[in-house]
């Protein structure tokens, strides 16, 4: 059964708790089965990574780790700041995300 995540991917969201409160990315990644999410420069962690026999280099590289969905807002780049969302059906009968602040769709 899968779970059902509120965000998908290339939304933009702010984090609402937690150590990197208050940033704002955008989604790279959903992981509905696990109920996560994976958002650019949110919690960045430290990662020792072999050479491998391609041509990538070992050492210490930063990469994002996943987060989870309960812990991010969609974020409205019209009324820039956090909302909720609402679902509107338009006249070609198609469904669409809408900010329920400003009305702004997604």
């Amino acid at each position: 059964m899968m779970n059902k995540v509120h965000v998908k991917k290339k939304d933009t969201v702010m984090v609402i708790s937690g150590k990197d409160k208050g940033k704002v990315g955008e989604v790279l990644q959903v992981i509905p089965k696990k109920g996560k999410v994976l958002v650019q420069g949110v919690n960045v962690v430290t990662k020792h990574q072999k050479p491998n026999r391609a041509n990538t280099n070992g050492g210490i590289v930063h990469v994002e780790a996943p987060i989870y969905s309960s812990k991010v807002m969609l974020y409205c780049n019209k009324c820039k700041s956090v909302t909720r969302i609402s679902k509107k059906i338009l006249d070609d009968g198609t469904k669409v995300r809408v900010c329920k602040k400003c009305g702004e769709t997604f």
